[in-house]
């Protein structure tokens, strides 16, 4: 995702005066009392467009749910939803521009990796700062894995949507014509290389795909760099300062020259336009052993009556372990096992009007019986432990990631320069895929970070 535009009027916002208007800033207890309110929710969500189950949701069960509830407090709300249907960059430039001008919604919903940008720009505040006290049953539901994806810089802004989470999916059929155990959980890449090795005996099979090169965009870095850096212990933004030429992400571009100079994995795919659909494709013909994806490919790449790649035979032939670290230990925070995640982010307007009843209309959006209500019957992770385990009983992959992988995992830095960092480490593994030195491709990258971000954010 690119988001220049953006960010040029978020910079634009932090610079100029009375962007959130200085009476709205510490007073947290304005209009406390009211008996007549009105709040606004804004998602790029539309009813017969995009988001349509979240629109149909927010439309005809929450805004009359809460409106009742209100009623029943004496208090008469008055809620708004302010549909979009655009894309993404459209979005995030009418939210900033929204706010810029001290409007927008009460409520706004947003992608997790726009979070810091906005607050680095001023466009919006802790929730403390908003809201007071946020104290609320809620967050010991929601995994403190999770609840980063609403923080930055170790302050809460708002409250996770939902998200996902990734893992090492393996064809079982293939593992045991290779000799390979069906309960597979490697506890190194040293391990994920062995048992491709392994797999490379079989004929016509590529045993590992791990995204690389520039042809898959995002998916490179989301299901390829970043676990495997986490995987080293060092994130690609810390402390400020994004990750350079370090010993660190060379030892991810060599884990990339195994697998695609050790014949290991299929450089030529990883050029293709299509590459990754492609490699969803070959997975579901049993074609590929190993594949690093998040849940998305369970329930939508490989589900057998609805999947782009339809398995019939999935929930037989599909096993799925947690993503090791370089070694045990060796991950972010002394972890073993290591994982990615994304999602969304509902924060509070500073200029609300009304920010206690914004609160307490969050905590409504966050509540178990919401959450459960936004999903329409489907099974897929939410922020939520407890919805997760009643809603996801009946599928043992996803309450995997729900149990094992969401306690663990890392968000990307939701700051304006990621994009670019990003699209750096894809070239860095295609120059690594196509023969290049993981030391070469690493210098390669370090010029293009500088250009990037500037040579004193680089740590």
């Amino acid at each position: 995702m690119r988001r220049t535009t953006g960010f040029g009027l978020l910079a634009a916002c932090g610079l100029l005066a009375g962007c959130l208007g200085q009476s709205q800033q510490g007073d947290q207890a304005r209009n406390a009392d009211a008996k007549e309110i009105t709040l606004t929710i804004v998602a790029n969500a539309a009813a017969g467009g995009k988001n349509a189950r979240g629109a149909n949701w927010l439309q005809n069960w929450v805004v009359p749910k809460f409106t009742e509830q209100q009623k029943a407090k004496g208090v008469t709300a008055t809620i708004k939803f302010e549909q979009n249907g655009t894309g993404d960059e459209d979005y995030k430039t009418k939210v900033a521009l929204d706010l810029k001008t001290g409007g927008g919604g009460d409520i706004i919903e947003i992608d997790g990796i726009w979070l810091g940008e906005f607050a680095q720009a001023g466009q919006i505040k802790p929730l403390d700062d908003v809201v007071g006290s946020t104290d609320w049953d809620g967050w010991n539901q929601i995994p403190k894995a999770v609840q980063g994806l609403g923080e930055f810089e170790n302050k809460r802004y708002g409250v996770p949507m939902g998200t996902d989470g990734r893992v090492l999916f393996f064809n079982k059929k293939l593992f045991a014509q290779a000799g390979l155990p069906a309960e597979w959980q490697p506890r190194s890449w040293q391990d994920v290389l062995d048992a491709g090795a392994k797999l490379k005996s079989l004929a016509g099979v590529t045993p590992i795909q791990l995204n690389a090169g520039t042809a898959m965009g995002e998916a490179t870095t989301m299901q390829g760099v970043l676990p495997a850096l986490v995987g080293t212990g060092k994130p690609v933004y810390d402390n400020g300062k994004w990750q350079g030429d370090s010993a660190q992400l060379k030892d991810v571009l060599g884990l990339y020259q195994k697998i695609y100079g050790g014949g290991l994995g299929d450089p030529v795919l990883q050029q293709e336009a299509n590459g990754r659909q492609r490699s969803f494709q070959l997975f579901s013909e049993n074609k590929i052993g190993i594949l690093l994806e998040s849940d998305y490919f369970w329930r939508s790449v490989v589900e057998p009556k609805n999947g782009v790649a339809k398995m019939a035979d999935r929930d037989a032939a599909v096993g799925w372990a947690l993503v090791p670290a370089k070694q045990a230990g060796a991950g972010v925070g002394g972890q073993d096992f290591v994982s990615m995640s994304g999602g969304g982010v509902r924060v509070i307007n500073p200029n609300t009007k009304f920010p206690k009843q914004a609160w307490e209309f969050m905590q409504f959006l966050n509540s178990a019986e919401a959450v459960k209500e936004s999903l329409a019957g489907t099974a897929q992770l939410t922020q939520r432990q407890d919805v997760n385990d009643q809603v996801l009983s009946g599928d043992p992959m996803l309450s995997f990631v729900a149990e094992k992988v969401l306690p663990i995992t890392r968000y990307r830095p939701g700051l304006a320069n990621y994009p670019r960092v990003s699209a750096a480490l894809q070239q860095a593994t295609a120059d690594v895929v196509s023969g290049k030195s993981p030391d070469d491709a690493a210098r390669a990258y370090r010029e293009a970070l500088v250009k990037a971000v500037g040579e004193e954010n680089i740590g």
